[in-house]
């Protein structure tokens, strides 16, 4: 029996799960990539330390227009079996509140383990191919500058255009488009938002712990709690990466796009109203920015205090109770509008891509043109941060590269 011939577009992490998986089933494997190295996106995954998944696996982790397909995809190859195969190929890991790290906390261990992998199961990676075709006649062929390639199969796992200088261009889309497939716009997520205000200069660099409720055109959309980080152009930082999608596809609409940010969420308005209050009375000559210097940032004290149309040099005493409930009201409510985003350079990942619609959910094939398989970043299902994106890599790429295998 002849070994079914794959070729594998793409040495990411979805493609190099894709190839794993394939030879394992005693396919012929290649890889075609067009940097000159491999992996490279997965060396920067949890700065640096690789956060391989996550222990808990729920349908609002990951997005995608087509809501149900991702744990379709998921529960096929699940955070479990993924932990079974990094253990089989010789990677400890280890866990924190949920998040799976290799034990050494080096991606670049995870990168020589794989590399290691692929060539017990001989499978070749041909670097620096770009490729222009792909057509089918009795087999497929894979038209580059140079050279035509020939397969049986083809599993396309070329990522998206978020961080570019890993090597991830956008020319998956191009490809999928020519093979007949929709492409949901893509566009940068799990990035930072920019925003109206002529105070975030002066905020530059702040970091506190806070809650952001993100609104469209008057609706709340979702909410997300963390470290949020402040710069000179907007927000930052994990809360705001988790709503960036949301926020960002409403700002291409040319809806009304605002974020709610709560910098004391862990304390109610009454509790808040009672602390200021013993604060006037254990020091009635007390100002509020020394007030207020007990609970923020002292960079965000005096934008809060400008905010609610107070002077950080009144009295607390002086203060009535219309401008304590404003100040209350920016404390736990400080509405900045969204305006733009930062690129794709910055971005960990895309939304939009593929549409999934088009592909079967148990095998990834393409509706299209049969006998090619999708996965990884190039299909519209983008996930939260905490090891989501990876684990819809290393899912998806098994899922193509079983039933290419396979069929």
């Amino acid at each position: 029996m002849n070994k079914q011939e794959i070729i594998v577009i793409g040495a990411g992490a979805a493609g190099v799960m894709a190839a794993i998986t394939a030879a394992r089933n005693h396919a012929k494997v290649t890889i075609l990539e067009h940097t000159q190295r491999f992996g490279k996106k997965l060396l920067a995954t949890g700065n640096g330390r690789c956060n391989l998944t996550n222990l808990s696996q729920l349908p609002e982790h990951y997005r995608s227009d087509n809501h149900k397909f991702p744990m379709q995809v998921i529960s096929q190859f699940n955070e479990k079996q993924t932990l079974q195969f990094f253990e089989e190929i010789g990677i400890y890991t280890k866990q924190k509140l949920g998040y799976v790290y290799p034990y050494s906390e080096q991606a670049s261990a995870v990168l020589d383990l794989l590399k290691l992998e692929l060539d017990r199961l001989h499978i070749n990676i041909i670097y620096s191919v770009s490729i222009k075709e792909i057509k089918k006649k009795q087999r497929f062929q894979i038209l580059t500058d140079t050279v035509t390639y020939t397969c049986d199969k083809v599993i396309m796992a070329m990522g998206s255009k978020a961080a570019p200088k890993t090597g991830s261009d956008g020319s998956g889309y191009a490809l999928a488009k020519q093979i007949g497939h929709r492409i949901i716009t893509p566009l940068p997520a799990l990035v930072q938002l920019r925003c109206s205000g002529d105070y975030f200069k002066s905020l530059a660099g702040v970091r506190c712990e806070a809650r952001l409720r993100l609104m469209i055109d008057k609706k709340v959309v979702v909410e997300d709690k963390g470290e949020l980080q402040l710069t000179d152009y907007g927000i930052s930082g994990i809360p705001t990466f988790q709503i960036s999608r949301y926020a960002i596809r409403a700002v291409e609409k040319g809806k009304a796009v605002s974020v709610y940010i709560d910098f004391i969420p862990d304390k109610n308005e009454k509790e808040i109203i009672s602390f200021l209050y013993s604060q006037i009375r254990h020091d009635p000559k007390k100002k509020m920015e020394d007030i207020l210097i007990g609970l923020f940032n002292k960079k965000l004290v005096p934008v809060l205090l400008n905010q609610a149309n107070l002077s950080g040099k009144s009295l607390g005493k002086e203060l009535k109770e219309v401008q304590i409930n404003r100040l209350i009201q920016k404390i736990k409510a400080f509405e900045v509008k969204v305006t733009s985003y930062n690129s794709f350079e910055q971005a960990q990942v895309c939304s939009g891509g593929v549409d999934t619609r088009e592909l079967f959910p148990d095998t990834l094939e393409s509706l299209k043109m049969p006998g090619i398989y999708l996965a990884g970043e190039l299909l519209d299902v983008d996930g939260i941060c905490g090891g989501y994106n990876l684990q819809w890599a290393w899912s998806s790429g098994y899922v193509a590269g079983k039933s290419a295998s396979m069929s």
